[in-house]
């Protein structure tokens, strides 16, 4: 690839700075300035591609699956923002650091505020429900690690799955009904996670995994 590269264009460092991981956030940049208009869609990736100096077949070099790759790199940056933006967790009591967590994550989310709905629909399709569902636990995981979990036996994926759920239903009401609303659903469902034990006992993972396709189904149709 780097006998392709424009000459105004940097080449690999042999430092090893990540040249690939770079493009690929100029790309995304371009991205979220397009996407509003354009959608989530393979000519949405190839001219961000193009906006970010790059040929048609590089870019599809760099992002081979297109809107899928880009959907991911768009959710990591926005886990990525929110972790940044949480204070030491070692102050705040268990419940506070599950609200603040998923409240940082989706005012990241919202930042993006037109990509993210376009993004938020192209997820909520059908096809890339597993993508949706990978990206939402690994938010979840995140997070949860940020809070201090560390839970390795089934307590570690019931609380990630629960916590996907709550991220799908809070994003789904800031972007369409408001903060207002998108807090007082987090309010509500963090008492679930409190009374973690009881909750989970009477849940069933097919009970999490659709609540969370309820929730994007409401990103694509609202």
């Amino acid at each position: 690839m780097t006998d392709t590269l424009a000459p105004d264009r940097p080449a690999p460092s042999a430092s090893g700075t990540d040249w690939a991981g770079q493009a690929e956030q100029r790309v995304l940049d371009g991205a979220l300035k397009l996407a509003p208009a354009r959608g989530w869609t393979w000519p949405m990736v190839r001219a961000a591609g193009k906006a970010a100096g790059f040929s048609g077949p590089e870019t599809e070099l760099l992002l081979p699956h297109g809107p899928r790759d880009l959907a991911a790199l768009l959710s990591r940056r926005h886990d990525a923002r929110a972790l940044a933006a949480l204070p030491d967790p070692g102050t705040l009591k268990i419940r506070d650091r599950i609200r603040r967590a998923v409240l940082a994550r989706i005012d990241a989310a919202c930042a993006d505020d037109a990509a993210t709905r376009r993004w938020s629909g192209y997820l909520s399709l059908p096809l890339n429900l597993p993508l949706a569902l990978s990206l939402l636990w690994d938010s979840a995981d995140a997070l949860w690690r940020w809070a201090g979990d560390t839970a390795t036996d089934e307590n570690h994926y019931s609380k990630r799955a629960i916590l996907s759920g709550i991220l799908a239903g809070a994003l789904a009401l800031r972007l369409h009904s408001g903060p207002a609303e998108a807090e007082a659903f987090l309010d509500a469902r963090i008492d679930n996670v409190m009374a973690f034990e009881k909750w989970k006992a009477g849940l069933s993972a097919h009970d999490v995994m659709g609540e969370v396709a309820r929730a994007l189904g409401k990103m694509r149709y609202r």
